[in-house]
């Protein structure tokens, strides 16, 4: 989904019309045709809804004072992540998610201008991609007000703990790394496990002997 951010100002904001199809009988004249409010809003709703239904995750936060050139960079970083930006009206976000169960916990987040942070593969790596830009943007100010996670509200200080951890392509490389560990070690660790297992059947059949 995406929307024209320019202003006359070089902020942010959300487009007021349709750019129509270029007519046929004057081609060098472009016709500025509004959409229809009704159309707009559902194709708006319909959209926002099948991102929410993608999402694993989705950071809440205030786009004021960024310039359009900041929100494209703060998009694109998203998008290498498996994630996106939208930005939209509050009361069309709450429309959607009110009707979403693991979505209901974000109203409170939705206040002033909104532009969502979203991850559709790596809910860590969205998070450090925003608070990422926010350190690196500390003159901007981006107010990170939450999130949402598997249905849960997260706090601002939640959401930076969560893009501390490690991403998932981390934990995967540090899986495949055991996996791969010498057959000696491995085998070790495994006995580890079984060693330890006896010892603690062996100490409960002798409690069950005593009593």
């Amino acid at each position: 989904m995406s929307f024209d951010l320019t202003s006359s100002r070089g902020m942010a904001r959300a487009p007021a019309t349709w750019q129509g199809p270029v007519s046929s009988e004057s081609p060098s004249k472009e016709v500025n045709t509004p959409m229809p409010t009704k159309e707009k809003k559902q194709q708006t709703v319909a959209e926002l809804r099948s991102t929410f239904e993608r999402a694993q995750v989705a950071i809440v936060t205030d786009y004021r004072g960024l310039t359009v050139k900041e929100i494209t960079d703060l998009r694109r970083r998203l998008q290498k992540v498996g994630g996106d930006l939208t930005v939209s009206k509050n009361t069309l976000i709450d429309l959607v998610t009110r009707d979403l169960d693991q979505w209901k916990a974000i109203e409170p987040f939705l206040a002033g201008p909104t532009a969502l942070a979203l991850g559709f593969d790596d809910p860590v790596a969205a998070a450090k991609a925003v608070s990422d830009f926010a350190k690196e943007k500390r003159k901007v100010e981006i107010q990170i007000r939450g999130g949402v996670l598997e249905g849960k509200a997260l706090s601002s200080d939640s959401v930076k703990s969560l893009a501390s951890m490690p991403s998932k392509e981390v934990l995967l490389s540090r899986m495949l790394g055991s996996l791969q560990a010498p057959p000696q070690k491995l085998a070790s660790s495994l006995s580890g496990v079984a060693r330890n297992l006896v010892y603690a059947l062996d100490a409960l059949r002798r409690q069950k002997e005593g009593a």
